[in-house]
């Protein structure tokens, strides 16, 4: 069970971020989650959306430069440690953790967290014996 993140490139330059969001905004897009990572001359915004379809023919028709990828929603317990044991499953279950980021809800004792991995089948096989459940597109959608 994965979710659909888009990743948008854009310059790196004042206001090209809030270019991108007001595009978002004008056309009705919900983001649930949002990472920015940046390089000299260009960013990369990961985001997850409410629409994936609708979003991509948005960001397609406004001209920017995106992929889809397809990642790990969790949900994890609202805890000390919480992170770090699942980040050491992983570790010890030989799955490299490629990038991650936090993503908030309103479900009391829950943390989210979304998670880049090579392989999103085995991570959810060894998570799931540990009662760490991914969280899918739906799931988002309605939080």
């Amino acid at each position: 069970m994965t979710v659909k993140q888009i990743s948008v490139f854009l310059e790196n330059k004042p206001g090209k971020l809030a270019d991108f969001t007001d595009v978002l905004s004008a056309n009705g897009i919900d983001m649930r989650a949002m990472s920015l990572a940046e390089a000299a001359d260009f960013g990369i915004v990961r985001i997850i959306v409410d629409d994936v379809y609708n979003a991509s023919t948005v960001i397609k028709d406004a001209g920017y430069i995106f992929s889809i990828t397809k990642v790990l929603a969790i949900e994890m317990p609202d805890e000390p440690g919480a992170l770090s044991r699942i980040i050491r499953l992983l570790g010890d279950n030989e799955i490299n953790l490629e990038y991650m980021y936090a993503f908030t809800a309103p479900k009391k004792n829950s943390a989210y967290m979304i998670l880049r991995v090579p392989d999103n089948e085995k991570a959810i096989e060894v998570l799931g014996r540990k009662g760490i459940r991914p969280v899918c597109h739906d799931d988002l959608v309605e939080m």
